[in-house]
């Protein structure tokens, strides 16, 4: 139940507070003087977008709180959104001037989604023109499905379930079907790109070392001439090189190296770079000994590195590339030589599917059919009460396409008059009969629900004996339950366990909205408003009070 609206700089209402209480509350006012602005608080608090210009002028922020007292199904659905030790549940809105809005759980800051589900749960909306979704097939199926009991939900969601296994599996077997069909065609392909880089054998480490071969093959005179160059320096077949050259400088600095301490330290470095000379001199030798090379051998190395170049410009540009590359060509060429059996596997698979569907959309057929004639006896019910005396209301089922909520299309079929024939209401209801048959069926599928009702002038475009059987009605509603209403009807007004005025006020130039709760006297002063009389009519004081005793017995119920 919702105890507290608390509403801060929100259009025309700088500060407004109200203690609501279980019953019928209603809120009432001039045409202009910011009812539907109270309407959209509370939207604001379901999540709603907020309206552009909502912060009033001169304000920072506009600030919207809800205080919800739970029952203890309530406190098990909040969860983790209670704190502990919390047992009340505050819902708040800050919407900046810039447009920028927070959402607010028990002063925590949160999502607008999860403030839109936990309000969700705690109140139901239903605005000025709530009553013509009625006229919307789909909303006509979701109100027959929420009478069909907790059942039905688990049987929507395995039909859902259902569905989406046989969308799945229809794309996944049109997938394979359209691979099918030009299957032989790329199979063809596959195996000759498969073949063409099994039979060159492509590895990185390979071709590292095939490219430091053509290069060592492609300079082989030039390596030879070096080598040689090199060796004749050193150590030539004929005469002395400098390697014999240090050897013997060192030789004779040993002789007088006993008289001559700093000739004997230049001997033996005159000796480590004679023996440094021969060692280079030894593996030029060896390498150049190696450089004997097969005259064909270079063009082998070229050939091959030109296979796989050729391979590197078709399949990525590297030789690791070429690799993966094979890597996916293997499976793709598996996937199409399978393609007959995964076809197979998919047409089962979505028999399976739709069989589930089917039988799924058999289960709620058999609720729904179940359901229909029990909400149409008890709308009929509610409708004698809401002056549509002898009015018939049918659901009739169709059979239409499966999808996500079964394989129903539904209608629903009033008859405002007895001896008329029945026909589609979305096609004979006038407004005010649609509104009456919104409630009706309210009055029906609400039964047992704990979460607030709150209606927006839903009883517009009705009067005289009507609105008293739409008060009647609202107000049978709000036994054991709490019930929001904004309305312009005297006859809804007078029911009400909590009267709210919204009056309109001028302050230094300035428009003001101010909200207050009515006692005793004043409620009846604002009912003879409402009457269209003038404050000091006696008749019209009259008839409020006896609108007002009327509805004593009906609130105390109510309270």
């Amino acid at each position: 139940m919702l105890t507290e609206l608390r509403v801060r700089n929100l259009l025309l209402i700088e500060e407004a507070d109200l203690e609501l209480g279980p019953g019928l509350n209603v809120l009432t006012g001039e045409t202009g003087a910011g009812k539907t602005v109270l309407a959209h608080a509370l939207d604001l608090l379901l999540g709603g977008r907020p309206r552009s210009g909502i912060v009033r002028p001169g304000a920072q922020e506009a600030y919207v709180e809800g205080v919800f007292e739970l029952d203890e199904a309530a406190r098990e659905a909040a969860g983790e959104l209670l704190g502990e030790g919390e047992e009340e549940l505050v819902l708040a809105r800050r919407i900046l001037a810039g447009g920028r809005t927070r959402a607010l759980v028990n002063g925590r800051t949160t999502t607008v989604g999860e403030l839109r589900e936990a309000c969700g749960r705690l109140l139901s909306f239903y605005g000025q023109h709530e009553h013509r979704k009625l006229t919307v097939a789909s909303s006509q199926l979701e109100i027959l499905d929420r009478f069909c009991g907790d059942g039905q939900q688990a049987r929507l969601e395995a039909c859902a379930s259902a569905h989406l296994r046989v969308i799945e599996a229809q794309e996944r077997l049109a997938a394979l079907e359209e691979l099918d069909g030009s299957r032989e065609r790329e199979l063809d392909i596959l195996e000759y790109e498969l073949a063409e880089i099994e039979a060159a054998a492509p590895d990185p480490e390979a071709e590292e070392e095939l490219l430091a071969a053509r290069s060592r093959l492609a300079n082989l005179d030039a390596l030879r001439t070096a080598c040689a160059a090199v060796l004749s320096a050193l150590e030539p077949d004929e005469g002395e090189g400098v390697a014999g050259r240090l050897a013997a400088g060192e030789e004779a600095l040993g002789v007088v190296g006993d008289a001559s301490g700093e000739l004997a330290e230049l001997g033996r470095r005159l000796s480590a770079a004679a023996l440094e000379a021969s060692d280079v001199a030894a593996e030029v030798r060896a390498y150049a000994d190696s450089l004997e090379g097969d005259p064909g051998e270079l063009e082998a190395v070229e050939s091959r590195l030109a296979e796989w170049d050729r391979l590197k410009r078709k399949h990525g540009g590297s030789i690791r590339a070429v690799m993966e590359y094979a890597a996916e060509a293997k499976e793709r060429r598996d996937l199409l030589a399978g393609s007959s059996e995964a076809i197979a596997e998919a047409r089962a698979e979505l028999d399976e599917a739709l069989a589930d569907r089917e039988s799924a959309a058999k289960a709620l057929r058999t609720a729904r059919e179940k359901a229909g004639p029990k909400l149409s006896e008890l709308v009929e019910g509610r409708l004698d009460g809401l002056a549509m005396a002898g009015a018939s209301f049918e659901v009739r089922l169709e059979t239409r396409e499966a999808g996500p909520t079964g394989a129903d299309s539904i209608d629903f079929y009033v008859a405002p008059n007895p001896g008329v024939p029945c026909g589609a209401l979305r096609e004979i209801a006038s407004g005010g009969e649609l509104s009456r048959v919104m409630l009706a069926l309210l009055g029906v599928a609400s039964d047992g629900s704990g979460a607030t009702l709150v209606f927006d002038e839903v009883d517009a475009g009705i009067g005289g004996k009507t609105a008293n059987a739409v008060g009647e009605q609202l107000q049978s509603l709000s036994t054991g339950r709490q019930v929001i209403c904004i309305t312009h009807l005297p006859q809804v007004a007078s029911l009400a366990s909590r009267h709210f005025s919204i009056e309109k006020a001028s302050r230094d130039g300035e428009s003001l909205t101010e909200v207050r709760r009515l006692e005793g006297e004043e409620v009846v002063e604002e009912l003879v408003r409402m009457l269209g009389a003038e404050a000091g009519d006696a008749a019209a004081v009259e008839h409020a009070r006896r609108l007002r005793n009327g509805a004593v017995p009906h609130q105390a119920n109510a309270a």
